[in-house]
């Protein structure tokens, strides 16, 4: 058997790029991500904003890991593809749960262990395939052991916090999360993670980033519901497509750059900016959508009932307010983060841009909803514009 399970394993090269079937797996996260809006969007309170950042930062954890896995070997073939399909599954299991991991109630398997076990199970398979693929590395296998240890000390508190519940839970589940990335940093700092092919590394990151954008779309349709479609709720999706559109080139006008920094670079040095430029930088990003999306949805929920009373009815709460306008914040000081990690070259407009959206929040609670997101929007559509003109005009 032995000799078999070597012929399927296929290691990657310089020059890979992304699978079909790793686009695939990505899927699965469209889903998770969706079920992660859909739980904070039942009850908007701070504390839903900060278990909905629990699990968005153990969705990334799961998707970064197998990414990491995809460079190093090829996922798509023989038994790391059964492995992997293992894992995808086990995020399925893990998104159908997210709106019930935080309820009370009583019984042994309950949906927040459900997550829990499946969360294991997901972490187990990874790390016996890549200590598999990392087969003749000795640094690398030492990488994987040193991480090994560090994620199985994060899953105590995690199976704590599931079975005391309540605040508990919050606390022991932020902690696991907190070990579990401590001992990516660790692993990388005495080992190192090797990246082996540079543009599917980016590629990946990229591809992820814009699977989150289309879920501000799909917002619109949530928020929106069964209600009958009238002028200020296109209005308002028209926004939604314009900002997205604008977050995305926002992204993609330093995205090449950045890879070809990564491309440039090798060894050690390539493991410590592909970790702190994209594993790292690219969740705020995320999450940074994700809370946007929220946001948007707040504000088509209000305008799609159909004889509003109040004024006062169409305006957003102060968490849904804080999801909208924050939400682009968080995207635009990961951003930041990203080019500061990778092409190190931030201007003073990229710094000051998150401190300057958060200036609109006090219009974002006070206004209606559809003004609000207008005047958001205006403002990423005018940051966008100025930085393509100056991109330009360097350019030229």
């Amino acid at each position: 058997m032995q000799p078999i399970f070597r012929s399927r394993l296929v290691m990657t090269t310089e020059t890979h790029r992304t699978t079909l079937y790793e686009i695939f797996f990505d899927l699965v996260f469209v889903f998770a991500f969706i079920r992660v809006t859909e739980f904070m969007s039942e009850r908007p309170t701070p504390r839903t904003l900060a278990q909905g950042l629990v699990v968005l930062l153990l969705l990334w954890i799961c998707w970064l890991v197998y990414s990491w896995l995809g460079n190093q070997a090829r996922i798509d073939i023989g038994v790391i593809r059964a492995g992997t399909t293992v894992a995808m599954a086990a995020v399925f299991l893990v998104a159908l749960v997210v709106p019930d991991a935080w309820q009370s109630g009583p019984g042994m398997l309950t949906p927040r262990l459900i997550l829990v076990l499946a969360y294991i199970v997901l972490r187990t398979v990874h790390l016996v395939l890549y200590h598999w693929a990392a087969e003749g590395d000795r640094r690398l296998r030492r990488t994987v052991h040193i991480y090994a240890v560090t994620t199985a000390l994060a899953w105590i508190p995690l199976v704590l916090g599931a079975v005391l519940e309540g605040f508990a839970q919050l606390v022991l589940w932020t902690a696991a999360l907190a070990v579990d990335l401590a001992g990516g940093l660790i692993a990388s700092i005495f080992s190192g993670w090797a990246v082996r092919s540079p543009g599917h590394f980016a590629e990946r990151h990229s591809l992820v980033l814009i699977i989150a954008l289309g879920e501000s779309l799909i917002s619109v349709g949530a928020g929106i519901g069964a209600q009958m479609i009238q002028g200020p709720i296109l209005l308002a999706a028209m926004f939604t497509l314009t900002g997205t559109v604008c977050l995305y080139g926002l992204y993609a006008q330093n995205a090449a750059a950045a890879g070809q920094v990564l491309t440039a670079e090798s060894g050690q040095r390539r493991g410590r900016i592909a970790g702190n430029a994209y594993s790292l930088a690219h969740f705020p990003m995320i999450a940074g959508i994700i809370y946007h999306s929220l946001g948007v949805e707040q504000v088509l929920e209000r305008m799609a009932v159909e004889q509003p009373g109040h004024p006062d009815e169409l305006r957003l709460s102060w968490t849904a307010a804080v999801a909208l306008v924050g939400g682009v914040a968080l995207f635009l000081a990961g951003r930041a983060a990203f080019l500061g990690f990778s092409v190190r070259s931030v201007t003073i407009v990229q710094l000051l841009a998150p401190v300057a959206v958060l200036l609109l929040l006090p219009a974002a609670r006070f206004l209606p909803g559809l003004a609000a997101l207008g005047l958001l929007i205006a403002f990423v559509i005018a940051l966008t514009g100025y930085e393509t003109f100056h991109r330009r005009r360097a350019d030229g």
